[in-house]
């Protein structure tokens, strides 16, 4: 049996590869929403947008192939809570090329805050 390692994959024109690998997440993304948001890490995400408190915009760098996917979404309790405030995060509107995600709020406060580790991860 043959064993193939590469490091990048391209398409025909030299960009990212959009692969079909059935189970994969298609993009994924964590940031801080606290403040000017930032992406630590992402696959497939060009840009976020900071609609207002615990309201985000997800760009694609790919879009999706249609608006049907999976979107989830989390983010991390406050640190002096944690294990009792759970933030509950949602997904809003889903478009080809964005997802919009929103909290409702600290469980049981039901407050709205800005996260600093908040994950949405893409199936398509």
């Amino acid at each position: 049996m043959s064993t193939l390692k590469v490091n990048n994959i391209t398409d025909t024109s030299g960009g990212t590869s959009n692969l079909n690998v059935p189970g994969a997440a298609k993009a994924w993304v964590n940031f801080d929403g606290i403040g000017t948001v930032a992406i630590n890490d992402d696959f497939n995400v060009s840009t976020l947008t900071d609609n207002g408190v615990a309201d985000y915009t997800v760009t694609f760098d790919n879009a999706m192939s249609n608006a049907n996917y999976a979107a989830f979404c989390e983010a991390k309790p406050d640190g002096v809570y944690a294990g009792s405030y759970q933030s509950i995060q949602y997904v809003d509107t889903r478009t080809t090329s964005t997802v919009r995600i929103k909290a409702i709020g600290d469980h049981p406060s039901g407050s709205i805050v800005d996260k600093d580790d908040v994950c949405v991860v893409v199936f398509n």
